[in-house]
């Protein structure tokens, strides 16, 4: 028979639980799928404002929770799956079920056809992004761009119809085949292999960072004073700045293979 000492050196040492470093930013990203939530319970009542608000919330968490895992060093594999499953839910399934109670259940099959379509993209996008995290070659990534539109940003383009109309309440915003087929080319957008600006692509020169703090309150104090009018004027920026998203990349695809060409030899 084994000694007590055998034993206990057969027994499988379970995993450790969540850390305090790890449990913050995962406390984040579940009050941002809270927001997610409560965006879809805000639409089913009819309060579509309280709607939107709910869901740009979710997007802030989502902006600082990776941030400050990083900034604790609690980054991990469960944190980065829940990131992904509250993504899904809160830039997913609820601005598209938002945008159907708010207009597409006029044209139900059509509308909700559409709706159908920007949540399964989404699903896909962030698969796509889970199923590259550990891969090294990334050309996108490693020049400081993003492959699509990501989740939150492609949740707030989606809701750029419903930002006009807050402002201008034009019946023409709210009518079913325009808002579904903005929100099929948002879509395709966030599925795309579009090269798209990414944070590590924004490197503003000594000179002119006083001015960006500057201009970023500003937004802030924007947001604040007259959210509805800002948020179509972010997106406006957002879409003017997709081409040169793409010439820009172009371009570093070009000198890399002007660096990885062979020399030709001389005759």
């Amino acid at each position: 028979m084994n000694g007590p000492g055998q034993g206990r050196d057969k027994l499988v040492r379970l995993p450790r639980g969540l850390t305090v470093r790890t449990l913050v930013p995962n406390a984040i990203t579940a009050a941002a799928l809270g927001f997610g939530l409560t965006g879809i319970r805000f639409a089913i009542t009819g309060q579509f404002e309280q709607a939107v608000l709910a869901v740009l919330l979710a997007g802030l968490l989502d902006g600082i929770d990776g941030r400050i895992a990083r900034l604790l060093k609690g980054q991990s594999r469960f944190g980065a799956e829940l990131d992904s499953l509250a993504d899904n839910v809160s830039f997913g399934v609820a601005p598209a079920l938002i945008l159907f109670l708010w207009s597409l259940q006029d044209l139900p099959r059509l509308g909700w056809f559409a709706s159908l379509v920007f949540a399964i993209c989404c699903a896909l996008r962030l698969a796509r992004f889970n199923a590259r995290i550990d891969v090294e070659e990334q050309p996108h990534k490693s020049a400081g761009f993003l492959t699509g539109v990501p989740a939150p940003v492609g949740a707030g383009l989606a809701l750029l119809p419903m930002f006009l109309w807050f402002v201008t309440e034009r019946p023409e915003l709210r009518e079913p085949a325009v808002v579904g087929i903005w929100l099929v080319a948002i879509a395709f957008l966030m599925i795309s292999s579009v090269a798209t600006l990414g944070w590590g692509k924004l490197r503003p020169r000594r000179g002119i960072r006083l001015w960006l703090v500057m201009a970023l309150g500003m937004i802030g104090v924007a947001l604040l004073t007259e959210p509805w009018l800002t948020l179509i004027g972010i997106c406006v920026i957002y879409l003017a700045l997709l081409p040169y998203g793409i010439w820009s990349y172009s371009q570093v695809r070009r000198r890399r293979a002007t660096t990885a060409a062979p020399e030709q030899p001389s005759a």
